[in-house]
C-alpha cells in the first residue's frame, strides 16, 4: 500500500477551502452516514448506499468527491464514466469487499451454474461484473422477492444480511457467500442484553449486517436510512442503536431530544463500533482530493460495462419491485 505524504497547508480554514474548491471544480460531495460529522455537514448529499448510488447517477457536476469507502466511489464511476471521481483516501476499503476477491468468487460460482447471482453493493467492481443484479440493505429483500421461487439464487458477500433476507423473502434456499462486516460482527447478544437491562424502555434498532443472535432482540431492523427514519417517526424516546457509530450524527439531527445509545462492541475499551475504513477519510484528505483531483477512481471499460448492467437492474427493480 502506498501511503500519501501530502498534507494540507497549516494556516488554512479547511471547511472554507473545501467549499471554495467545490465551486471551483464544479464538484459535488457525497458522504455516507458513517463519515465523521464534519464531513457529513459539508456534503451536498448524505445517504446510504442506495441513495448515494441514485444521487451519483443524477449528478451533472464535473467532479464527484466521494466521502465513503472504495466500492462506493467505484459505483459512482461505473454510473458516471465521463466524470472525475475522487476519494479522500484510496485505502478506505471494506471488509466485505476485501473478503470476496473476484477470482475466488468466480471459482466458487462454478458450483452453482443454474443460479442467478445477487450481490450486495459492498463488493468490488469486479465482483459486480460477475453478478446478475446488485442490491443494498434497503432493497435486498425486494430484489430477491422479485424473482420466482423456483429460481435458484446465490447471495453475496454478507452472510448475516443474507440470512435476514432469507427470512424476509421466505427464501431459505439462498446460497450464501460467508462474508461479514468487521464492525457489525463486533456486536454480541450478551452486550445487547446488558444494554436492555440498563435501558429497559429503549427500543433496539439494528442493521441487518448484524448476527442473527443480535437481530433476534431488535424491535426494528433496517438500512442506515431506515433506522434514522424509524427513530424520527417512532413515539419512543430512547433507542439502542446497533450499527456503525457515525449514524448517530444524522440521527440526532432528525430525532432531536431522543436518547440515542450506541451499542458497544465486544471490547468497550475500543471504538469497535466505528468503521476504521470509513474513518480514514478526514477534512484534510477531502481538501487535498478536491485540490489535486487525486486519488482518482479508474476502471477498465470492459469491467465497468459488465458491472453497470447489474447496478442498473438494481435501480430499476428497487423502483418497481413490491415489498
Amino acid at each position: 500500500m502506498v501511503v500519501s505524504l501530502r498534507k494540507p497547508p497549516a494556516a488554512i480554514d479547511l471547511e472554507d477551502e473545501i467549499r471554495r474548491l467545490k465551486e471551483e471544480r464544479n464538484a459535488v460531495i457525497l458522504a455516507h452516514y458513517y463519515q465523521e460529522s464534519e464531513i457529513q455537514d459539508l456534503a451536498d448529499f448524505v445517504g446510504d448506499s442506495l441513495q448515494l448510488s441514485q444521487q451519483a447517477k443524477k449528478t451533472d457536476k464535473s467532479v464527484i468527491a466521494f466521502a465513503g469507502v472504495h466500492f462506493m466511489a467505484e459505483t459512482a464511476k461505473i454510473l458516471n464514466p465521463e466524470r472525475t471521481v475522487v476519494i479522500p483516501d484510496m485505502a478506505a476499503g471494506c471488509s466485505l469487499a476485501d473478503g470476496c476477491p473476484a477470482p475466488a468468487f468466480a471459482k466458487w460460482l462454478e458450483q452453482y451454474p443454474d443460479h442467478i447471482v445477487i450481490s450486495y453493493i459492498n463488493c468490488s467492481a469486479e465482483v459486480k461484473a460477475l453478478s446478475d443484479v446488485i442490491c443494498t440493505s434497503s432493497n435486498a429483500a425486494k430484489i430477491v422477492k422479485s424473482f420466482p421461487k423456483e429460481q435458484k439464487i446465490v447471495f453475496a458477500p454478507d452472510r448475516h444480511l443474507g440470512r435476514w433476507v432469507q427470512k424476509q423473502a421466505d427464501r431459505p434456499d439462498l446460497v450464501l457467500w460467508p462474508g461479514t462486516c468487521i464492525v457489525h460482527e463486533t456486536f454480541t447478544e450478551k452486550k445487547i442484553l446488558e444494554l436492555k437491562v440498563k435501558h429497559p424502555t429503549a427500543l433496539v434498532i439494528a442493521h441487518p449486517e448484524c448476527d442473527e443472535s443480535v437481530l433476534a432482540h431488535a424491535d426494528f431492523i433496517g438500512s442506515t436510512s431506515a433506522l434514522i427514519q424509524y427513530a424520527k417517526k417512532s413515539p419512543a424516546t430512547a433507542f439502542i442503536v446497533v450499527t456503525e457509530g457515525g449514524i448517530l450524527h444524522k440521527m440526532a439531527k432528525e430525532a432531536p431530544g431522543k436518547e440515542l445509545i450506541p451499542a458497544p462492541g465486544q471490547d468497550e475499551s475500543c471504538a469497535c463500533n466505528n468503521c476504521p475504513f470509513m474513518k480514514r477519510n478526514t477534512l484534510g484528505k477531502l481538501y487535498l482530493c478536491l485540490r489535486d483531483l487525486e486519488p482518482q477512481i479508474h476502471l477498465p471499460e470492459a469491467v465497468r460495462l459488465r458491472a453497470l448492467r447489474p447496478i442498473e437492474r438494481m435501480l430499476e427493480l428497487s423502483a418497481t419491485a413490491k415489498d
